[in-house]
């Protein structure tokens, strides 16, 4: 059996970049959490704001931290699995990637220390612009990544000479056709996931009792919060649907499902598509609605995937149901927020076991979404590595072979789950460990120092009795 480097290359890449995935969409709408409870306490000194901080603080150094081995790996496969592709964006994403680590990476470096072991070591001020700090570094992370990302989906301000590119406007390059909506697309899918975390987590704890005061102001903080941007993020889903439409039309006709250019086109609730006979082998669907969506217009043109011949097709199955499943999820959020707020009128929102464990479950629905969307980004423009200019296959290294592609995919499955196993088992232990006490107990006990990258959470791997606050 002959291996195919190639598939496995993309299975590699799209494996680890999946993994990676989930922990900046969380870790982004948690800093600016963070730093929110932290400017409340700063003025009104209350210690409920205070104590609901440290806690999500210490969360949030466990997912930084696994973010930060999960992420490391993704630019050495650019030189190992892609190195032709690196070797003809180098003019564009080598800088990209530098801005990166030099604007974001060492910002949100130098703050997190602070911000991890300066309480009550350095001025509370000191502390809250530190956080604030570490808040602004994940935006511009996601900036320069994403700016990234979307040249790729939509190329701009580069010509290709002598096999590379050559970046003509800088602005253009960094500011290309799909990278608001993307950028806008991802920065409020990360409020969402961190807004449905807090809520899940916050919801369990008065499930049990614990730390009522406090967690009923995290609950209440964070379906205001949803109510208002789980529907703008449908709004702003649909802008980017429609620059999709306009750059990347093949992508847009795999989501709906629609293999012939015509008018009148049915959103498909549930559909079979079948790529070899290029047509759907059964359709459940509501009539007009895709042009309307798309065109708004219900008898408006949509594009067909039969627009471009197979093999410059994207996988059709996978594309149409990532975005259903995407789109499903979000509907779901809404109906999750808007219950909220139809459970405040009645006083009925933290005594409501039902809709509390609701909150619970859904605390995990916000990272299959993102997943999905990515899967229909990713897989949704194959087989352009840059769109409409390097396919996959030019991309790859020429000698790679498949028992290479192989045993790396093996390897970095087998790390990653360690890591994965690891860090959740950690991350669990400091969710039902809960707020450390309000005030820390002055006993004269020796200062605590970090001397592992997860000291924050103060919780060893091998003590199972309750938490001591160590000053």
């Amino acid at each position: 059996m002959e291996l195919d480097p190639l598939l496995l290359s993309r299975l590699q890449f799209a494996f680890v970049v999946s993994f990676h995935a989930i922990f900046p969409v969380f870790t982004i709408g948690l800093a600016s959490y963070i730093a929110v409870l932290n400017g409340l306490f700063y003025r009104t000194e209350n210690p409920a704001w205070d104590r609901l901080a440290l806690f999500w603080t210490r969360v949030f150094a466990v997912v930084f931290g696994m973010g930060v081995v999960s992420g490391i790996v993704m630019s050495f496969q650019f030189g190992t699995n892609w190195s032709n592709f690196s070797h003809t964006s180098a003019n564009f994403l080598g800088p990209m990637l530098s801005y990166e680590v030099v604007t974001a990476f060492f910002l949100e470096a130098a703050f997190l220390g602070v911000l991890l072991f300066g309480r009550g070591k350095v001025p509370q001020g000191v502390h809250l612009f530190a956080a604030i700090m570490v808040a602004v570094g994940t935006f511009i992370s996601s900036f320069w990544i994403l700016s990234a990302n979307s040249w790729m989906q939509t190329p701009a301000g580069v010509e290709l000479i002598d096999g590379r590119f050559h970046v003509t406007d800088w602005a253009a390059a960094i500011f290309n056709p799909s990278f608001p909506w993307r950028f806008s697309h991802k920065v409020m899918a990360s409020f969402v996931t961190g807004g449905f975390v807090v809520a899940g987590v916050s919801a369990w704890y008065l499930l049990i009792g614990r730390d009522v005061e406090a967690n009923r102001r995290a609950l209440s903080m964070c379906l205001w919060l949803l109510l208002i941007l789980t529907p703008a993020q449908a709004v702003i889903g649909d802008f980017h649907g429609l620059n999709t439409l306009e750059h990347q039309p093949t992508k847009v006709a795999a989501m709906e499902g629609n293999w012939e250019t015509q008018s009148n086109v049915p959103l498909l609730l549930a559909a079979w598509p079948d790529q070899l006979a290029q047509e759907n082998r059964f359709e459940i669907g509501i009539p007009n609605l895709a042009s309307l969506i798309l065109t708004h217009h219900a008898d408006g043109v949509v594009p067909g995937i039969s627009e471009v011949p197979p093999e410059e097709q994207p996988p059709v199955w996978l594309v149409f149901w990532s975005f259903r499943v995407m789109v499903g999820i979000g509907l779901v959020m809404i109906a999750v927020a808007v219950a909220g707020l139809w459970l405040r009128r009645g006083g009925r929102l933290y005594h409501h076991r039902g809709f509390l464990q609701v909150l619970r479950l859904m605390s995990v629905t916000p990272f299959v979404a993102v997943l999905a969307g990515w899967f229909v980004t990713e897989t949704g423009r194959a087989p352009w590595l840059v769109y409409g200019i390097m396919t996959h296959a030019e991309g790859l290294t020429p000698s790679l072979t498949g028992g290479m592609a192989l045993f790396t995919l093996v390897g970095y499955v087998a790390v990653y789950a360690v890591v994965f196993a690891c860090g959740t088992y950690y991350l669990t232990r400091v969710v039902r460990q809960g707020m450390l006490p309000e005030s820390p107990d002055d006993d004269g006990a020796e200062a605590h120092h970090a001397k592992r990258p997860f000291s924050a959470a103060n919780a060893r791997f091998d003590d199972d009795a309750a938490p001591t606050w160590r000053q």
